[in-house]
């Protein structure tokens, strides 16, 4: 396999691999040395590529896969908490605080889900994979893809509409 050919196979879902490390690692300087790891992986193994059905979910696995390890690593305690992809221009102070909470809200609910339903819901909700593809990545029947899924929305809604209506009757 040439250079040019791999690249136009793993290129299409380079920013997918990216999100989902991020999602399970956090910090944006992890999960660009995950996306590293990655490729760096499937270019040694360049030529088994092709007997892949979908490279793309292999890559999510292995994505997936990684991440866990690294979480379980000791190198995993130097992680930290970095939300600088939220920019958003012209927007009044005040609703630019109030969006950056929601959304800050959001992913800290996201990330106290259970590792099954938060993996699932980054895949679904945020990657937008369907859920063939997702029951192969994660190694499930569609059946428990679509149960994780349902818990884990009903699980941030619950909690978000906890939050907002604080002190309300």
């Amino acid at each position: 396999m040439t250079q040019s050919s791999f690249l136009k196979v793993v290129l299409p879902f380079k920013d997918r691999v990216f999100r989902l490390a991020k999602r399970l690692l956090v910090s944006k300087e992890e999960a660009e040395d995950a996306t590293q790891e990655l490729f760096f992986k499937l270019w040694k193994n360049k030529e088994k590529i092709t007997d892949y059905k979908n490279v793309e979910a292999f890559a999510m696995t292995m994505t997936k896969n990684y991440c866990y390890d690294r979480l379980k690593s000791k190198q995993a305690s130097n992680l930290r908490l970095i939300h600088t992809n939220y920019k958003e221009k012209e927007t009044a102070l005040d609703k630019s605080i109030e969006y950056r909470d929601s959304i800050n809200q959001v992913h800290q609910l996201i990330e106290n889900l259970p590792e099954q339903q938060k993996v699932i819901i980054q895949l679904r909700d945020i990657e937008q994979y369907d859920f063939d593809e997702i029951c192969n990545m994660v190694n499930m029947k569609p059946t428990a893809v679509r149960v994780a899924l349902s818990r884990a929305r009903k699980t941030l809604r619950e909690a978000l509409i906890k939050k907002h209506n604080y002190g309300i009757r």
